[in-house]
């Protein structure tokens, strides 16, 4: 994680910005999934608490061959219009670090109670005893709006920054650019 880009969303009086934050990840998701290297992390400097949507910005962390890699593909294609592509730079020596990670809440307790129906041959009765709408769990994180390539149904995906660390902790990166274990310099 020595090198980053930032991509910046241009202002678009027909877009709301949130919506261009959507179909670029969407386009970063499916050219990350296409490497499956996983050393690729993702950031979104412009995050603001309190609001659904990741800012304007999204930075791209990795070596750079890994960056030029992903960068020469047309995965941007389509966008040019409203984004700002950075040049890759170092990243600032004494920059701290964070994880950025997916978070999955259990949102709706029908839908896990249908799942239990369907997994485990409850019926409607069996499964509202074992599934009480207290499991319900709202996120207050920001997040994006995706499609499933698999079902075609929208999700949300929420994204949380983690703590500022003073020293970097390696792993994997997930087609979308977050993990569980690694960290991503932070300035």
């Amino acid at each position: 994680m020595d090198h980053y880009i930032d991509i910046r969303l241009l202002p678009d009086p027909e877009l709301a910005g949130a919506h261009l934050m959507d179909v670029l990840f969407g386009k970063l998701h499916l050219a990350l999934a296409a490497r499956q290297v996983g050393d690729i992390g993702v950031s979104f400097p412009g995050v603001a608490s309190g609001r659904h949507g990741l800012g304007d910005r999204l930075r791209l962390h990795g070596s750079a061959a890994a960056l030029d890699g992903l960068m020469a593909g047309r995965w941007l294609a389509g966008l040019s219009d409203h984004v700002s592509i950075g040049l890759m730079q170092p990243v600032p020596a004494d920059a701290p670090h964070r994880g950025v990670r997916r978070v999955q809440a259990k949102s709706s307790a029908a839908r896990i109670r249908r799942r239990q129906m369907r997994r485990h041959g409850y019926n409607e009765a069996q499964a509202l005893e074992r599934v009480p709408d207290t499991v319900e769990r709202t996120l207050t994180l920001p997040y994006v709006s995706l499609r499933s390539a698999s079902t075609g149904q929208p999700f949300r995906l929420f994204v949380e920054h983690g703590p500022l660390l003073a020293v970097a902790r390696p792993g994997h990166f997930s087609a979308y650019g977050l993990s569980p274990e690694a960290t991503i310099p932070w300035f």
